[in-house]
């Protein structure tokens, strides 16, 4: 083990090729950090409630309502909202037993997504039950199609009772409202990016950070989870944005290490994804991973031990290309890691959002701040 500013070895990870790097730490030109996203300010959980009751409508209502209104969304999407919200509760009711939540998150964009997620039987025919009119329950049943007219952007990830090694069964239904949204014709970009950060206890202070850059073709990210948790580890990430501005991932890892010098320390992860080569970069240091969903197989990687401004060992970059689609996932140790493709299957052809969701909700541990970003190249 040792510390101090030299991180990185040469030499690639299982015969990988890596791209050649700077040693040199390039400090932003100014205090400006273009276009970056913050977990710290753009991803929240704003609400989440179980449904056993139509009553749960009212709370979501009322909540859903006044944060839309904040943001600045119209009235028109905000009553779509509502619709859409009291449909999640309808269906709820009606199929998970009991056994449903909804939740509200803020995204980037700024986002409003309203997530319902039961551990219910599950969904054994997704395209009739999205067909107006076809219910099991005997009702009008058009819940999941009006969600989907409704909202900008919607997805729904179901498992049902059977799989050997599936770790949940039930419903996952996304509907995202967007402020800035483009039209629905408008063409996809070629990098969509999901997170999920939720602090301990839902505690204000999060000792989990993910912090992204786009940089014309290229999207670089450096998540982070500081020691412990709470306000101590809050502060001991808070304002390392500095470090991924305009670095390649191998500076910017060694500027996270230098500024995290005489504090509890952080274990990390830094990428650059670049959706013309399609080339990807990683590299990492202490207890975080990684898993790369490509040509319908699913790797996961770890990295090297040790403590970002304390002690660790040289890290080692991994680097690849990528062609096709492909799903990148890094995660704190706040999620769990004894899940492969076999306890999802199918959720890697889902929205990245969809992916975060799913696999935070039910792979999270509750004793730890937990934190995913998922990031799908088409």
């Amino acid at each position: 083990m040792r510390s101090g500013p030299r991180l990185f070895s040469e030499s690639s990870s299982s015969g990988l090729t890596s791209p050649s790097f700077s040693r040199d730490i390039r400090p932003p030109a100014n205090d400006t950090l273009v276009n970056v996203i913050d977990s710290g300010a753009s991803c929240k959980l704003l609400h989440a409630s179980a449904v056993q009751s139509e009553s749960a409508i009212i709370l979501l209502r009322s909540r859903l309502l006044s944060v839309a209104q904040r943001i600045g969304f119209p009235e028109m999407e905000r009553e779509n909202m509502a619709l859409v919200a009291a449909e999640m509760v309808s269906n709820q009711i009606k199929y998970a037993q009991q056994r449903g939540q909804i939740q509200i998150w803020q995204q980037p964009g700024p986002t409003l997504d309203i997530l319902a997620l039961d551990y219910g039987p599950g969904i054994a025919n997704m395209q009739q039950a999205l067909e107006d009119g076809f219910s099991s329950a005997r009702t009008l049943g058009k819940g999941l199609g009006s969600i989907q007219r409704l909202a900008h952007e919607a997805a729904i990830y179901t498992q049902a009772a059977g799989g050997l090694h599936v770790k949940w069964t039930g419903t996952a239904v996304l509907a995202r409202f967007s402020l800035n949204r483009k039209g629905r014709d408008a063409k996809p970009a070629p990098i969509s990016i999901g997170l999920f950060s939720r602090a301990l206890s839902d505690d204000r202070f999060n000792g989990d950070r993910i912090y992204l850059q786009r940089e014309g073709s290229l999207v670089r990210w450096l998540h982070l989870d500081g020691l412990g948790h709470g306000e101590e580890a809050h502060r001991t990430i808070d304002g390392l944005a500095s470090c991924l501005n305009g670095n390649h991932p191998y500076a910017a890892l060694e500027a996270a290490d230098h500024q995290l010098s005489n504090t509890r320390g952080a274990v990390a992860i830094c990428g650059e994804i670049d959706s013309t080569s399609r080339h990807l970069s990683l590299l990492g240091v202490g207890d975080m991973h990684v898993a790369l969903h490509h040509q319908e197989q699913l790797r996961k990687l770890s990295f090297s031990p040790g403590v970002l401004g304390r002690e660790h060992k040289l890290a080692t970059p991994f680097g690849e290309n990528l062609p096709g689609k492909t799903t990148i996932l890094s995660a704190s140790d706040g999620i769990r890691r004894s899940w492969d493709e076999s306890s999802f299957p199918g959720l890697f052809h889902h929205p990245p959002q969809l992916i975060a969701y799913v696999l935070g909700n039910i792979m999270g541990r509750l004793s730890d701040d937990q934190s995913l970003c998922v990031i799908g190249i088409s």
